[in-house]
């Protein structure tokens, strides 16, 4: 789009798209309470009453009457405040809603109802409202665009004009920001939020902060175009990815009182996507168990994409409640990656385990027949003798291993002979004896390919890769640049009488530890910054 868009040919213009994408349009005051189209009773209420009661109706036939009345009166009210009551409705929108009613018997009977169809998205009803007035208290707004699903208000456009220089994209988000803080009701349901000057678009979430708005590059997932609402729109929102993203890939992360809600970025939303597909493909019997790697730079939320990818996979069932194996090299990652899985375990749908020591390997991982998330560092695989076979824990195929940090400490997988005469292999060999029939998919912002060390030859090959120059361009991190100059330091005569002795004062400690080291090894320690002569011996040159 061009800076001939004002806000009001924008606005229409993703309405036409949404249009494009099979859903339903209204005009606001056309559905508006006390019209012939009124689709709610007072502009207090966000809910479209009547598109909901059908859905539930339409997507549970067995359900009583008394039960979807009961899960229309908790869908329409929210419990609690700000992001906890949108994590609530979150929750009932994706996991269903549980009734409990009188059974005649002087007991209780439960019907749990679906709210949204999942697995075949065009049975919901999607409707792209604009100019939808809401009043709470004293305040009146009207967000340019409200995207109902099955009567409950989802998604939310806020425009600029781009012809206005000072409305800018920023200015959208202002405006969305009064709009959490006055339209709490509204919020309660929001799942995901939009802003659009006509030709920049940026999607996220209530609560996050502007740079956390990204925009969404592709439309098939291969390509990648630049950024606009048109491809926005058609790339994010078809009913299929829509609901996909509703159900796999919002997550609340909780520490305590906070909560902090995120939604995938495109390139994370894919990769997960492919991630899956081939991770049941290699666990299958004619799969060769290797899952691949998921090559994405630093910046780019990768420990995320490794939280939407575990949260899909559970559900897969072609993989019958897997047990996830997060595998580090080190105890710092293990705990950094163990708390980021443990903020998001609502999405997990469990609470992940961290293996604090070898004796707990058996346990958490031989003695489990499914399920679970469990976290270990690849070091407790060692054998307990050197050159002996690490033992099998469990041969069931569902066992998904995902290394983080694959390029490093994941190979070995042939023997070398030591000076001793022993056999010995590296960690890649050991974990697989552990776990013979597992699968493996490998996350990492650098892959390495030489002779002993090729991440793809353990992993399998490529299955997203996200650089630096496309993390650059969407603004994920800050570009790098390199000047290679040679810069000749030559200090006055004044300074080489004082340089030996500051240098010896500074330096002191180290030299102590290292010369211990050096009469242990039997070494002549030498100062690291002393050049070497012929013979070896320290020189000090001008």
């Amino acid at each position: 789009m061009g800076s001939s868009y004002n806000e009001e040919t924008v606005e229409l213009a993703a309405l036409e798209w949404l249009r494009g994408q099979g859903f339903e349009t209204a005009f606001g005051p056309d559905i508006a309470p006390e019209t012939p189209g009124a689709q709610r009773a007072s502009y207090q209420d966000v809910v479209l009453e009547g598109p909901l009661r059908a859905a539930l109706g339409r997507l549970n036939p067995g359900a009583s009457p008394e039960a979807i009345a009961e899960a229309v009166r908790q869908l329409s009210n929210p419990v609690g405040v700000g992001l906890q009551a949108n994590q609530g409705m979150h929750r009932l929108i994706t996991d269903g809603v549980q009734v409990e009613l009188p059974d005649g018997l002087g007991g209780v009977r439960a019907e749990h109802l679906q709210v949204i169809d999942f697995t075949q998205p065009r049975r919901n009803a999607f409707l792209a409202v604009n100019q939808f007035t809401v009043v709470e208290g004293q305040v009146e707004r009207r967000p340019d665009v409200i995207v109902f699903v099955n009567g409950l208000p989802l998604v939310i456009f806020e425009f600029k004009n781009t012809k206005d220089a000072s409305a800018t994209i920023e200015k959208a988000y202002t405006q969305l920001q009064t709009y959490q803080k006055q339209l709490t009701r509204l919020f309660a349901y929001n799942a995901l939020l939009v802003l659009s000057d006509g030709s920049q678009a940026r999607l996220g979430v209530a609560g996050a902060a502007f740079e956390r708005f990204q925009p969404w590059k592709t439309v098939t997932g291969r390509e990648v175009r630049p950024e606009s609402l048109e491809t926005l729109i058609k790339g994010a929102f078809t009913p299929e990815i829509l609901t996909d993203l509703l159900r796999h890939f919002v997550v609340f992360e909780v520490d305590g009182p906070q909560v902090v809600k995120k939604v995938a970025a495109y390139h994370q939303y894919h990769a997960v996507q492919r991630a899956v597909q081939t991770t049941v493909e290699a666990s299958g019997v004619a799969g060769d168990r290797r899952g691949g790697v998921v090559w994405h730079t630093q910046g780019s939320g990768k420990s995320l994409t490794m939280v939407f990818y575990a949260g899909k996979l559970v559900v897969q069932p072609e993989l019958a409640n897997p047990t996830l194996v997060i595998l580090t090299d080190r105890n710092d990652l293990d705990d950094q990656l163990f708390g980021t899985f443990s903020r998001a375990s609502g999405l997990l749908r469990q609470v992940p385990e961290q293996v604090t020591a070898r004796s707990e390997l058996r346990q958490k991982l031989g003695e489990r027949a499914a399920g679970g998330v469990v976290f270990t560092t690849i070091q407790k695989f060692l054998p307990e003798e050197r050159g002996d076979a690490f033992p099998t824990l469990s041969e069931r195929r569902n066992i998904i291993v995902i290394a983080d940090e694959a390029h490093r400490s994941q190979y070995g997988l042939n023997a070398r002979l030591g000076k001793d005469g022993v056999l010995t292999y590296g960690f890649a060999k050991h974990i697989r004896d552990a776990l013979p029939n597992a699968t493996f998919l490998g996350f990492t912002g650098t892959p390495i390919e030489t002779k002993d060390a090729d991440t793809r030859a353990i992993f399998g090959d490529y299955i997203d890769v996200y650089d630096v120059q496309r993390a650059v361009e969407d603004g994920a991190t800050v570009p790098i640049y390199y000047e290679s100059r040679l810069v000749r330091l030559k200090p006055d005569e004044a300074a080489w009488a004082t340089l030996d002795e500051e240098f010896d004062e500074i330096t002191e400690g180290k030299k102590t530890a290292a010369a211990r080291s050096s009469r242990r090894s039997g070494r002549r320690w030498k100062p690291w910054w002393a050049p070497r002569s012929a013979s070896g011996q320290s020189r000090r040159t001008s």
